[in-house]
């Protein structure tokens, strides 16, 4: 059977609400049943036991004292259930009986338990009947029998039954549509979801799902799903960035390496200029694939995966790894690095984030000295955070730039320094590992005096 989920909601809220008003219903016709043979079998035992007080035994025979008074009685009294009496001896001789029995007789047996209640037939009409054995001096001289009609207990019971009957798909029924119809309103957030989320396509990621005024499930599911979307979003941000980014920093040296090999091969050269101008396309390579290391490194840095790493290393240790890395380009330049640890104990930094800050800070450092100057590296230890400051007396940075420093591609005075290779995205990139572990980059500079970057990690005990 295929329904919809709001019909399915309901068709499992009839299936269990049909189980208990069934067994509800059960319960109260038995009940009911059981209270009326209660009653019934009350004022059996209630006539029986007077009647017994009425009868006197003379040698065999077993009769009413005062037949007259019982037939008085009777004719007095409006009774609505008529009660019948009969006396009969072991044998099921008739000795006496009620007159509203007329010609008829109860039916006795000596293996009918005494007062036990049982139903029975009288003139093809049922009735509820009882027995008591009737004794003289410890011997079984008859019984005294008490019966009355249950015509009227039998219909109000069948009526009972057949209104529970008729009730009862009635009810199942008229729930389903309610229930259906509490089902479509509960549900109607899930409908906007539907709405919204088909109303979503790679070029349109701005729609959310609204939020349910009450804070449930669904209130969760929405707020999952639009999280999602964020996501989706961030990333095929990040893919476009890349993209664009790519295009606009590759573009301009694939076509200087096109423009070099075309004219290798349009007249012969000497060796010497083939060497020249491979020797250009490899650097130019070079440059490009630099440029797309860190251009992957952008598009993959994801701040909640990289701040979960547990891969951590010594801060002193890193900044050896990283002053080392670079030994060449500091020798070239004749600077000379002062390392200094203004804490008696160590400690620890996320490796892969803390790496990729302090070696693109430490690398412009060494960049944008001039030769024979100094860079001053300083390891501090306080109570809010661990400080690794970073100087250097080179070029500088202009102060309406300090602003943009950090930005992808964006490079302070690059025309007058076209002598220094540099894509403007280390920067960019020691921003974003430093918000990906909580860490900040504080930056101090001046034009031609130097510039300071401080970087200032979350303590992490060794």
């Amino acid at each position: 059977m295929k329904l919809n989920f709001k019909n399915r909601i309901a068709y499992h809220y009839i299936v269990a609400t049909a189980l208990i008003v069934g067994l509800v219903f059960l319960v109260i016709f038995f009940v009911v049943k059981s209270t009326v043979y209660a009653n019934l079998d009350k004022d059996l035992n209630f006539e029986i036991q007077k009647h017994t007080q009425e009868i006197t035994i003379s040698n065999d025979s077993i009769y009413f004292s005062n037949k007259e008074e019982l037939e008085e009685r009777e004719h007095v009294e409006v009774q609505v259930n008529p009660v019948f009496i009969q006396l009969s001896g072991t044998n099921g001789k008739l000795f006496d009986k009620s007159p509203n029995l007329k010609d008829k007789e109860l039916a006795t047996s000596a293996n009918q338990k005494a007062g036990q209640h049982f139903n029975t037939i009288l003139s093809n009409e049922p009735i509820r009947q009882v027995q008591l054995p009737i004794e003289k001096n410890d011997v079984l001289k008859g019984y005294v029998v008490a019966a009355m009609s249950l015509e009227g207990s039998t219909r109000v019971i069948r009526n009972l039954g057949n209104t529970l009957l008729l009730l009862y798909p009635l009810i199942i029924i008229g729930l389903f549509f309610i229930s259906s119809f509490l089902a479509g309103r509960s549900i109607a957030p899930i409908r906007s979801i539907i709405a919204t989320t088909n109303k979503i396509t790679r070029n349109n990621l701005n729609d959310r799902v609204a939020l349910p005024q009450k804070k449930d499930e669904l209130h969760e599911l929405s707020s999952a799903i639009n999280e999602l979307l964020n996501r989706i979003e961030r990333t095929i941000e990040r893919e476009r960035q890349f993209t664009s980014d790519a295009s606009h920093e590759l573009r301009t040296p694939l076509a200087s390496l096109r423009g070099n090999l075309e004219v290798l091969i349009q007249k012969e050269r000497s060796a010497a200029e083939y060497v020249e101008k491979i020797e250009y396309s490899l650097e130019v390579i070079d440059t490009m694939s630099f440029t797309l290391d860190q251009l992957l490194t952008l598009a993959r840095m994801d701040a909640p995966t990289n701040s979960e790493s547990k891969d951590v290393t010594l801060l002193s240790t890193l900044v050896d790894e990283i002053v080392y890395k670079n030994k060449e380009a500091i020798q070239h330049k004749n600077l000379q690095i002062k390392l200094k640890l203004q804490t008696n104990r160590d400690y620890v930094v996320p490796r892969y984030n803390a790496h990729l800050i302090l070696d693109n800070i430490i690398q412009n450092a060494v960049k944008y000295s001039y030769e024979n100057g100094i860079i001053s590296i300083v390891l501090e230890a306080r109570k809010e955070a661990i400080i690794c400051t970073i100087t250097d007396n080179g070029i500088g940075i202009k102060k309406e730039d300090i602003q943009k420093i950090f930005n992808s591609f964006y490079r302070s005075n690059a025309l007058q320094h076209k002598h220094i290779k540099g894509n403007g995205l280390g920067l960019s990139i020691a921003k974003k590992s430093a918000d990906a572990i909580g860490a900040k980059i504080e930056l101090e500079s001046q034009l031609e005096g130097g510039t300071s970057f401080k970087i200032l990690f979350k303590p992490i005990l060794s």
